[in-house]
């Protein structure tokens, strides 16, 4: 034991090799670690210390690049629709009906089973833009369609992929929890910029790609969903670290004294608010004051945002620059509502006026007198605004008719009036808008107790938007219309007609079905539709049915003539389809607009008769809400 001894002592007088000191130093650092927990947590409680940055930097280049494929593809598709539309417009507008038989078989016979089992497939069986009731004031909105499930489900899918590549093999909890809110963190503000893109009534895509905002706004609500969630793990990430390294009295300190920490967990509590006002149930029982606290929490949100991307202890984020666009995208459209309601609804003539007459049904007729010319195609809708009906509210409805009011400056009225003669005139859009509740409602009380035939008051129009179908390419065309809806599909009737008298459209057969409560409502759009009775060839080509399900008089029910028919009760939609698909002319178009019921029966008629031996496409026009 003497000679270890000395041997020991003798080894402690002389200077420690390098390879020695390196093995102390890490075993001492290594002693500190398990006496000094600090260490181990505080460098991941700020910065960007755990988080892998290149990985984060991959997914959201993987995540907009798959988005933008899709755009890419989507719009590869409409310009082949466009093309195709075209040439079947251009071959078959000079040809009669019964030599229009090569556009009425599809050409590719994979596409009727495509149609009808994902592209017109509802998500589950019959039910798609039916409501889904939990009472009389209770509802949870409606179903996504087969192909916008399968869309959102790949998105869904993706975002929670690119979550969870974590290294799950990291024994330190603490920098795993730090890898978590740094990809949560990029994955949020990733996602944050289709959510503005998709969210504007204005969004440039809906133009390009010929898609509905209807199914814009569908992916909006999941996307937002999306970012709450990741906002969320994002900030628990954050927190579970912070509470480990100092308790509640460090994360108080921090959200008081730092903007960084406190413009994030604000921004998130805003979110989550966001996320519970967006409930259905909620969504639809107080849909006036969801859209004024969405417009304030979303500003609330950018804000925060911003400040949180800017201020970190490490300077300037990566994220900062997706933020600005994401400010400057909602900036812009907000600018393009703007300057449109202005350039609009006002001229060197004035300001626009609405008439209002109140009708029978608890309906109002609209007609906005605007101030200067304004090309609305068939199909389009606009957001009306009233000065003394609920000013802060603006709803969209369908475009029922238009007129214009060429000026003729000095010319005599018995001379031709040209394109630019009314260019330089006037433009009149009229509506149909039936009472239901708010702005509706109220418009509809203020214009019957005026014991007037019609009230003139100053209003704003905002649109036109949509119409994007044209029926021109169609040698037969089907319009189903439920109470109100039939304002998106009289639109049709006059264009139609006039270019079938000009020979510039394909259309031969032209089938307009109406379905009505009572005998009564037929006076909401009674003078437009004399007029369109009144034109030329009209017979040759329209057929109007009207099926009245509760007439209070049945001699009231009494055909016109062959081409327009009266009915009572309720029609067979699959009979009536099944009959225009036997007599078909050339490919065919059903439209359909009115309540989810209605359009569910005609969605389900459509995907029954898809085969070889027809072309039928299908369009619907809905605002779910």
């Amino acid at each position: 034991m003497s000679v270890l001894r000395r041997r020991v002592a003798a080894l402690d007088t002389l200077s420690p090799s390098p390879v020695l000191v390196i093995r102390e130093t890490a075993a001492m650092a290594t002693a500190t670690e398990h006496s000094d927990p600090s260490s181990t947590i505080d460098p991941y409680t700020h910065s960007l210390n755990g988080v892998n940055q290149p990985v984060n930097m991959l997914f959201k280049d993987m995540l907009w690049w798959s988005m933008g494929i899709l755009a890419l593809i989507v719009l590869s598709i409409r310009l082949l629709e466009i093309a195709w539309s075209k040439l079947r417009q251009v071959s078959a507008m000079s040809a009669p009906a019964d030599r229009q038989a090569y556009w009425k078989h599809s050409q590719w016979s994979w596409m009727p089973s495509l149609k009808k089992n994902l592209i017109y497939a509802p998500f589950w069986r019959k039910r798609h833009n039916r409501e889904i009731r939990l009472s009389n004031a209770i509802s949870i909105g409606t179903l996504p369609s087969r192909l916008h499930s399968t869309l959102l489900f790949l998105y869904l899918v993706s975002n929670f992929v690119y979550m969870f590549f974590l290294n799950w093999q990291n024994e330190n909890k603490y920098a795993f929890f730090a890898e978590v809110r740094g990809r949560s963190g990029t994955l949020a503000a990733v996602n944050m910029v289709p959510l503005i893109i998709l969210a504007g009534r204005n969004n440039p895509l809906i133009g390009m790609l010929k898609v509905s905002f209807d199914t814009y706004n569908l992916i909006h609500r999941w996307t937002g969903r999306m970012v709450v969630l990741e906002s969320v793990i994002h900030t628990v990430a954050w927190l579970i670290v912070q509470l480990a390294d100092g308790g509640w009295e460090a994360v108080s300190h921090r959200l008081i004294n730092e903007s960084f920490i406190a413009s994030g967990f604000c921004g998130t509590i805003a979110l989550v608010i966001l996320l519970l006002l967006s409930f259905g149930p909620v969504r639809h029982a107080f849909y006036e004051t969801f859209l004024n606290l969405h417009i304030i929490l979303a500003a609330i949100i950018f804000a925060c945002t911003w400040v949180h991307c800017a201020t970190a202890s490490i300077g300037v984020l990566p994220q900062l620059p997706w933020v600005v666009a994401i400010f400057l995208l909602w900036l812009a459209e907000r600018l393009a509502r703007m300057f449109r309601l202005v350039y609009l609804n006002w001229s060197g003539r004035g300001f626009t006026e609405a008439i209002v007459s109140p009708m029978p049904g608890e309906a109002c007729r609209v007609t906005m007198h605007l101030p200067r010319h304004v090309d609305v195609k068939p199909g389009t809708h606009a957001y009306l605004r009233f000065k003394e009906v609920n000013p802060w509210e603006n709803h969209p409805f369908s475009v029922a008719w238009v007129e214009h009011f060429p000026n003729l400056d000095g010319k005599d009225i018995k001379e031709q009036v040209t394109a630019a003669d009314i260019k330089r005139g006037t433009t009149s859009v009229s509506f149909v808008i039936g009472a239901q509740t708010g702005l509706t409602r109220a418009l509809f009380n203020k214009a019957s107790r005026s014991g007037l035939a019609s009230i003139s008051m100053r209003a704003a129009l905002e649109g036109p938007y949509a119409g994007h179908h044209s029926l021109d390419s169609y040698g037969h065309a089907v319009l189903f219309a439920g109470s109100t809806g039939i304002t998106h599909q009289l639109s049709y009737l006059r264009p139609v007609i006039e270019g079938f008298n000009a020979g510039t459209i394909a259309t031969r057969r032209l089938t307009l079905v109406w379905i009505i409560r009572d005998y009564e409502s037929l006076e909401w759009i009674r003078p437009w539709v004399d007029e369109v009775l009144r034109m030329p060839r009209r017979k040759e080509i329209l057929n109007i049915r009207l099926f009245i399900t509760r007439p209070k008089n049945p001699k009231e029910i009494q055909s016109q003539s062959a081409t327009v028919q009266m009915f009572p009760g309720r029609p067979n939609i699959k009979t009536i389809l099944q009959k225009e698909v036997d007599e078909q002319c050339g490919a065919m178009m059903v439209s359909v607009c009115g309540p989810g019921g209605l359009q569910d029966d005609v969605r389900e008629a459509v995907r029954a008769v898809q085969d070889e031996h027809s072309v039928v496409d299908f369009v619907e026009e809905s605002f779910t809400w």
